[in-house]
């Protein structure tokens, strides 16, 4: 039996790492080609530039669109032959950085990531998550190689929304529980292979620290300050949970993050946070312990991640729509697959509704 664990060949974090860009694609290349949305090029451009500054090595930047889709991945591409560059770089937000790294696949060129905010895991993969224009989860596209580099400038991801910070944690909540299900199952993993000993220490130390640093770290980043706790949960929701998913595996609770994208009302939702209900409906699912279930929705409210459907924006609870958000979650692939036991969409459908019912009851009762 094949056992696998991949990583990213650089992991660097710390204040002001940004500035040093030019010295990190310099290694890798001759020419970077550098993509950031509008509002991180505003955030970062300047500090871009001034490390560019007198050096031989060049750069070009591109504005990202906002959605990793196919035809964006496509106009990116061409962008970046234009340009003869040598070296990718994306920077921002996880669709950013997803993007950057299917670029970078298909000119068979170096990717370096730096990520502004650390609300996912996507920096450390070796895969890049596909959204239809409109929004929803198409498919995942599979990577040879992770990210050369992963460059976490901790005083820009401090200077973001504290929110921006939840989610990651909601993200990286879901990576111990998965992993867990994964080898319990005896499944094989996104990183090829079956689950090793270090990927679900990493995964559980992932966990354990989102339950002891997380609430510290948050009113900490409210103040766009950066301690201990931030720098811990940083790593955590970046490379623990990265290296703690691709190698531990994935399982049903991000397979219903991708069942509830069919839902119009939960767009305005980050992926962490709907990784974070997705956790209690996949404890729900899998009958986990009562206090284990309740440890969770503990954090998740002294965080203010969401444990209910009306948390994230969903007001009534329809069947016809939420046994849709079920049979997502059990297409054809989907990581759901790696749980256990057999997973049917009625199972997943009652699981839903019965995380909400005990989401609305823990609010109630710690009110």
């Amino acid at each position: 039996m094949t056992k696998i664990i991949t990583s990213p060949s650089k992991f660097i974090q710390g204040p002001d790492e940004l500035s040093r860009l030019s010295a990190y694609t310099e290694r890798l290349g001759k020419k970077a080609f550098i993509i950031a949305d509008e509002f991180v090029t505003g955030l970062v451009g300047k500090t871009v530039e001034e490390s560019y500054a007198g050096k031989e090595t060049g750069y070009q930047m591109a504005l990202f669109g906002g959605e990793c889709s196919k035809p964006e991945i496509k106009r990116l591409c061409d962008a970046c032959k234009a340009q003869e560059a040598d070296v990718m770089v994306g920077i921002g937000g996880g669709k950013t950085l997803d993007t950057a790294k299917a670029v970078g696949y298909y000119n068979n060129i170096p990717v370096i990531v730096a990520p502004t905010i650390a609300s996912t895991d996507a920096p450390t993969s070796a895969l890049s998550v596909i959204y239809k224009e409109n929004g929803e989860f198409e498919e995942y596209l599979m990577l040879p190689l992770n990210p050369t580099f992963v460059i976490m400038d901790t005083k820009v991801i401090a200077s973001a929304p504290a929110r921006l910070l939840v989610s990651g944690m909601g993200d990286a909540l879901a990576t111990y529980f998965e992993a867990r299900a994964t080898k319990r199952a005896n499944k094989t993993t996104m990183a090829g292979g079956h689950v090793t000993e270090a990927a679900i220490a990493l995964a559980k130390l992932c966990y354990d620290t989102q339950i002891s640093e997380g609430l510290k770290a948050k009113l900490a980043a409210e103040k766009h300050l950066v301690t201990e706790a931030v720098e811990k949960i940083i790593e955590a929701n970046t490379y623990l949970s990265g290296i703690g998913f691709e190698s531990g595996g994935l399982a049903a609770a991000h397979a219903i993050h991708n069942g509830l994208t069919v839902l119009e009302e939960t767009h305005h939702m980050y992926h962490g946070e709907k990784v974070a209900f997705g956790t209690l409906a996949q404890l729900i699912l899998e009958d986990a312990p009562k206090a284990e279930i309740e440890e969770v929705v503990s954090f998740c409210l002294s965080v203010g991640l969401p444990v209910t459907l009306g948390d994230l924006g969903v007001k009534e609870l329809n069947e016809e729509k939420l046994r849709k958000v079920a049979e997502l979650s059990c297409a054809e692939g989907e990581t759901i697959y790696n749980m256990p036991f057999e997973v049917t969409p009625d199972l997943v459908y009652a699981a839903i509704v019965t995380a909400d019912s005990v989401g609305r009851y823990y609010k109630e009762k710690w009110a």
